[in-house]
């Protein structure tokens, strides 16, 4: 589909719900892409990138913010503790504070170092036990811990299970948001961008339809 294509459908699935143009931030998921496509798409203009593992991304953006102004990098996978300290020199944004203990370390860290990058709380709209997240019927609580720890939350974040109609999924998310004051909504993926968006994402995180089908071998 390419880069082109999935900027102009962002932009009509804007137009279409009576979002203003530019609204949506486009998140492109780089993980496991091989570096020519990874270029092509920065020297496309693109500049925010996700990525899932710590490790892989600290290989891979160091060289690319060198060359490349502007960069703007959204941790999207699960984070473990024990990858934090680097997680926090790597990246933005982090899309998946989804547990207490991450929490409670992170504001430490975020103390010392006196500076947090944008924090969205990943919620298992689904329930489902194979997915990280806080489950929805503790959502607020989590999100007041965290603004307990002096932590500023700037959205949240979900990954609806992918045999089911995702709209209730992005429905409750966006009224968990609502009723904690929070703006940022990261749902919605390649098969379901469009429809985050007429419920109200903020970003959309877009991967194989930008640059392919990813070679795990």
């Amino acid at each position: 589909m390419g880069l082109d294509e999935i900027r102009r459908r962002i932009s009509a699935a804007e137009t279409a719900s009576g979002r203003a143009a530019g609204e949506v931030t486009l998140i492109a998921v780089s993980k496991v892409q091989p570096p020519d496509r990874v270029e092509a798409v920065l020297d496309a203009g693109q500049r925010v990138f996700g990525e899932n593992y710590v490790q892989e991304a600290a290989g891979k953006w160091p060289g690319w913010r060198e060359r490349f102004a502007g960069i703007e990098l959204h941790m999207i996978g699960p984070l473990q503790t024990n990858k934090l300290k680097p997680a926090l020199e790597l990246f933005d944004a982090i899309h998946t504070l989804d547990r207490p203990s991450l929490a409670t370390k992170l504001a430490r860290q975020v103390q010392v170092r006196g500076a947090c990058p944008q924090l969205f709380v990943q919620v298992n709209t689904g329930a489902e036990p194979q997915k990280a997240g806080i489950l929805p019927d503790e959502a607020d609580a989590f999100i007041a811990q965290c603004r307990a720890l002096d932590l500023a939350i700037s959205g949240l974040m979900c990954i609806p299970p992918e045999d089911r109609d995702p709209v209730p999924h992005f429905r409750d998310l966006r009224d968990i948001a609502a009723r904690n004051g929070l703006a940022g909504l990261s749902m919605g993926m390649s098969a379901d961008f469009e429809t985050a968006i007429a419920e109200g994402a903020t970003h959309v995180r877009i991967g194989s339809a930008i640059f392919g089908a990813r070679d795990y071998r």
